[in-house]
């Protein structure tokens, strides 16, 4: 299994846990929170691992420099 393939599994994993939680209510808004509650933590890890340099974060998240500060922005990181 690839490491891409165990995030995967962890967020599959949370999404059934959040759905048996529900316990048979109408979910709403699945998609926003999913992305909500992984770019955060997704950012805040790449700018350590970047040691707080923002084109090295770009690249290694695969992004533009300046749609990186914007995600910054609006996460209140930056």
């Amino acid at each position: 299994m690839s490491r891409s393939d165990d995030i995967a599994e962890c967020v599959r994993r949370a999404l059934e846990r959040y759905f048996k939680d529900l316990d048979g209510e109408m979910p709403s808004g699945v998609y926003d929170m999913v992305l909500r509650n992984v770019e955060r933590p997704m950012l805040e890890t790449v700018m350590k691992h970047a040691d707080g340099n923002q084109t090295v974060a770009a690249e290694m998240l695969g992004i533009n420099r300046n749609t990186l500060r914007r995600k910054l922005t609006d996460h209140d990181l930056i």
